[in-house]
């Protein structure tokens, strides 16, 4: 039929064939990714499973980028098409008997929710983190619940589900239950 409309799943593939890992980069947030920056962290979409709340102001967003950010040893900008589309971050190095594991985080821009965006990123992540932190053994990611796209993302980048820790973390005054997730050093041969 010519001058059909496509399918949804049409459009899907589509969409699909436009995300590759070409496509997908990580690279340190800067300055000027402010109004990028707001595009996404204004979202109280994406917040609602954040420890952070909603940034409604751009002076807000810029004093977290100076003072957390930009210090941060590793939190990087997610990359689409070159796009600030979203951050990512491991955090600091712990100590003692913790020092083998670090917690990842991820927050990506609604509009662009189920495209594999965030899977591939996440698959950055593991490629170089145990490469630059050769003393790391273990990378964990706690997922609300409720938060059944993140456990997605998780699952889609190699990483194993070991269960539900419960009442665990206050987030916005409220106790949530978390899916544990953790990938090992020993696993990245799985993953490359």
């Amino acid at each position: 039929m010519e001058g059909a409309s496509p399918s949804a799943n049409q459009m899907k593939k589509r969409w699909e064939e436009q995300i590759s890992e070409s496509n997908i980069s990580l690279r340190p947030l800067q300055l000027s990714d402010l109004d990028a920056f707001m595009a996404w962290a204004s979202d109280d979409q994406v917040s609602r499973f954040c420890t952070w709340n909603t940034y409604t102001s751009k002076e807000a967003a810029l004093n977290y980028i100076k003072d957390t950010v930009l210090p941060h040893p590793w939190y990087r900008a997610i990359c689409f098409k070159n796009q600030v589309v979203g951050g990512i971050s491991v955090n600091k190095p712990k100590s003692g008997d913790d020092s083998c594991r670090r917690e990842l985080a991820y927050g990506l821009a609604a509009k662009y929710w189920g495209r594999g965006i965030a899977t591939q990123a996440v698959k950055l992540v593991v490629s170089s983190i145990f490469k630059e932190c050769p003393y790391l053994i273990r990378l964990e990611a706690m997922v609300d619940v409720d938060n059944i796209g993140s456990q997605r993302v998780l699952e889609k980048a190699g990483f194993h589900k070991e269960g539900v820790l419960r009442k665990y973390i206050i987030v916005k005054g409220r106790i949530v239950d978390v899916v544990m997730y953790s990938f090992l050093s020993t696993e990245l041969k799985l993953v490359d």
